[in-house]
């Protein structure tokens, strides 16, 4: 699990293979300790943005159930503007107060 912690936020955990994923959006290696610094913020939440609304993408352009047939493997049930949202919340509230982001496994 990463725990992602700041002065200015309540502290926000997500399971491993969120975290891998939300990291690797950010441009981050997968790590058991880090920091965003108040400064690469306004680029964390850009590019979590644009994951988003590639995602939302992908799934607007996807075949509907009854297109795939029974082979059909049902979408992810939580997309990944609900997964992400928290920590861009996080990341404004975090550069609103200057303050940094640190996570540990």
């Amino acid at each position: 699990m990463y725990k992602f912690r700041s002065q200015a936020a309540a502290d926000l955990i997500m399971l491993t293979p969120t975290g891998d994923r939300v990291l690797a959006l950010l441009g981050r290696e997968p790590a058991s300790k880090g920091i965003i610094e108040v400064a690469d913020m306004a680029q964390a939440i850009e590019r979590l943005s644009a994951a988003v609304a590639a995602d939302e993408a992908a799934r607007q352009q996807a075949p509907s159930d009854e297109e795939q047939g029974e082979a059909h493997r049902p979408a992810e049930a939580v997309s990944l503007r609900q997964r992400v949202w928290p920590l861009v919340q996080m990341l404004r509230t975090c550069q609103a107060a200057d303050e940094p982001i640190v996570w540990g496994v």
